[in-house]
């Protein structure tokens, strides 16, 4: 089955090279997700994956989704926007997550999390993922302002250490995507580092 989001990322994401990651780690290869979800096609195709994920986590679904700057802030828009798409009743909000509060104004770290109530449940969406320590930084903020983290989706996964990082700190991880997608000859996929229950990319594509 073709996967024009798949499509989109390998021709306008995929880079060969040499990169500094985020974590730190030089790599060969660099996956920026940016003009893909940016653009609009790609911003009406990750919604509705992404939120498919996010159905998947057991328990009571959450109110909100929860973007980390930068690459998470137009995902967590684009499954919000799904989210009212397919149910205004139960749609989710946005919550931006600063990597640190703001040293002017608010002085906020969260922005649009103001209404929602202690105990929340919410979900972190990310583009890339490599060790996960950024993500669990975020999920740090958001648990420190009394929100529970039902778990955490990733457009790619670079199989680099963050799902077990994630399995570590008990968040249940979904990724559309692994490094395999666009390096056919690297070990192990996405589901490697997944429990069974999390199924494959394809699953997340909704009917």
């Amino acid at each position: 089955m073709s996967d024009r989001l798949l499509e989109l990322l390998r021709t306008r994401s995929f880079r060969h090279g040499r990169f500094t990651l985020a974590s730190g780690r030089e790599s060969d290869f660099f996956i920026d997700c940016k003009p893909v979800v940016l653009s609009a096609e790609g911003h009406a195709l990750v919604g509705p994956r992404m939120l498919h994920a996010i159905e998947s986590f057991e328990g009571a679904p959450p109110v909100a989704v929860c973007g980390v700057v930068l690459g998470g802030c137009p995902l967590a828009s684009a499954v919000a926007l799904a989210s009212y798409h397919q149910d205004a009743a139960t749609a989710l909000d946005a919550v931006y997550v600063r990597k640190e509060a703001k040293d002017h104004g608010s002085k906020k770290r969260l922005e649009g999390a103001d209404h929602l109530p202690a105990g929340a449940r919410v979900a972190v969406v990310e583009d890339t993922v490599t060790t996960g320590g950024s993500t669990i930084s975020a999920v740090g903020a958001l648990r420190e302002a009394g929100l529970d983290v039902v778990g955490v989706v990733a457009i790619v996964d670079r199989l680099e250490g963050a799902a077990e990082a994630f399995a570590t700190a008990n968040l249940p991880f979904r990724a559309l995507f692994s490094r395999r997608d666009f390096l056919p000859e690297s070990a192990g996929s996405a589901a490697d580092f997944l429990p069974e229950s999390a199924g494959s990319a394809a699953d997340f594509i909704p009917e």
